[in-house]
């Protein structure tokens, strides 16, 4: 197991991937990341929503993002690119977005 200094961040092959992930948790860095950078939480405002989890270690989160930012950035493009893969692999298995289904549900029955 790979651990940080303060010990809040660590690696464990196995566990997320070998991402790095917040101590004692399955909650990786970059869902932090994506928490505060694409979707706008203050680190209070996840700490609230994620109540396991202390300030000091989503700050730990974000300060080891910011010092291997461009590991981390690739590991969040390597699962998007993942996900669109498997997406266009098995689109058949893809629930229709509710949009679609409204669109449905409002033809006149046959």
């Amino acid at each position: 197991m790979d651990t940080n200094p303060d010990g809040y961040i660590v690696k464990t092959p196995g566990v997320c991937g070998g991402k790095p992930r917040i101590a004692g948790h399955r909650i990786r860095v970059q869902d932090i990341v994506v928490l505060h950078e694409q979707q706008g939480q203050s680190p209070d405002e996840i700490v609230s929503a994620y109540p396991q989890l202390s300030l000091a270690k989503v700050y730990a989160a974000l300060a080891y993002y910011h010092d291997h930012r461009e590991d981390i950035r690739r590991d969040m493009a390597e699962d998007e690119a993942y996900v669109e893969e498997f997406k266009q692999q098995h689109s058949s298995l893809i629930l229709p977005s509710s949009d679609t289904q409204t669109s449905r549900d409002s033809l006149p029955p046959r």
